[in-house]
């Protein structure tokens, strides 16, 4: 059963996290799909007993979704309050209520639910219907990262059984093994590994949102690789440059005590190229030359003009 938002901002303005949720319940499309939603979100409410189920959340289509499945359930319209709750100027909390205690009892009998919150594998429905269980749990109490900036995702569980039971049921059905914190009371079940991460968008329907999460590391992965390129072609540049500007030193040593003119021929025409083209590499040193040479010989010619500076200042350092 789709539901449509017409108050819903468009998806570009979305948070990547919402998108996710409104993808997944975009999606569910029968009876047995949205019973399962319906179970995981219940799981996680945040208030489950005989005496109060509440669901607070900020997601619209959640809220909607929530109302029009109890009510298929309880076959009544009004089984569920919805109570907005104005927190800033564009976010609106919706408190959801089941007020009747005959209602409560109904829906936690079709779902064999209660406080403790148990998820064992008796509880649920059949394994087809796991992703969706999970999507509901994400939509009550989970969250994803936008991609651009780092890849996490996260359950915020109401209980550390609860937490154990997601991770058990990701681990044996799906090969993903997630981590768990502690934080603020709260037991937190979540993932950084982005592959991980894709298949469970992916697995609780919310493709799209997973094919973005491959383009954006794609993508990274495509700068990464230039800018590892660009570093590495800087940092021949730089050597290139060093050593140029040692061989234009031992040129102008050379020719400040022997003169130039003293050098060979081919010495004598290379030494002159290369104080003129500081930037050649030595390939186009050896190609700038009257008669072309490879850049192994250039390298030859320049490594005698190194020897014959080096030999003058060692004799320098003999006289002084």
């Amino acid at each position: 059963m789709t539901l449509k938002n017409d108050s819903m901002t468009e998806e570009k303005e979305l948070s990547f996290s919402l998108r996710a949720k409104q993808e997944i319940i975009q999606r569910i499309n029968s009876k047995d799909k949205a019973d399962a939603c319906l179970m995981g979100i219940l799981l996680c409410a945040n208030e489950l007993s005989d005496s109060a189920i509440t669901v607070l959340t900020e997601n619209k289509l959640l809220c909607d979704f929530i109302v029009l499945n109890v009510s298929r359930i309880l076959g009544c319209d009004n089984a569920v309050t919805v109570t907005e709750i104005q927190r800033s100027n564009t976010v609106v909390l919706y408190d959801l209520r089941i007020p009747s205690e005959q209602d409560r009892l109904y829906l936690l009998d079709y779902f064999q639910l209660d406080q403790s919150r148990g998820m064992t594998y008796d509880d649920l429905p059949k394994a087809k219907y796991y992703p969706y269980v999970v999507g509901g749990i994400f939509l009550a109490c989970g969250s994803v990262n936008n991609p651009e900036k780092k890849y996490h995702m996260e359950f915020v569980m109401p209980t550390l059984e609860l937490c154990n039971a997601l991770g058990l049921l990701l681990i044996d059905n799906y090969g993903i093994i997630p981590k768990h914190v502690e934080r603020k009371h709260y037991q937190i079940v979540y993932i950084k590994d982005s592959e991980n991460i894709i298949d469970i968008l992916t697995m609780m329907g919310a493709q799209m949102s997973s094919l973005e999460i491959m383009n954006v590391k794609m993508m990274k992965e495509v700068k990464n690789k230039i800018n590892r390129s660009m570093n590495c072609d800087n940092a021949n540049i730089d050597k290139a440059l060093n050593a140029a500007e040692r061989q234009i030193s031992d040129i102008e040593l050379i020719d400040s005590t022997m003169g130039l003119d003293s050098l060979p021929d081919s010495l004598r025409e290379i030494a002159r190229v290369r104080y003129e083209n500081i930037d050649f590499t030595l390939k186009e040193l050896g190609a700038a030359l009257e008669t072309p040479i490879s850049r192994s010989g250039a390298n030859h010619r320049m490594q005698k003009i190194a020897e014959i500076a080096e030999n003058i200042r060692k004799e320098k350092a003999k006289r002084t």
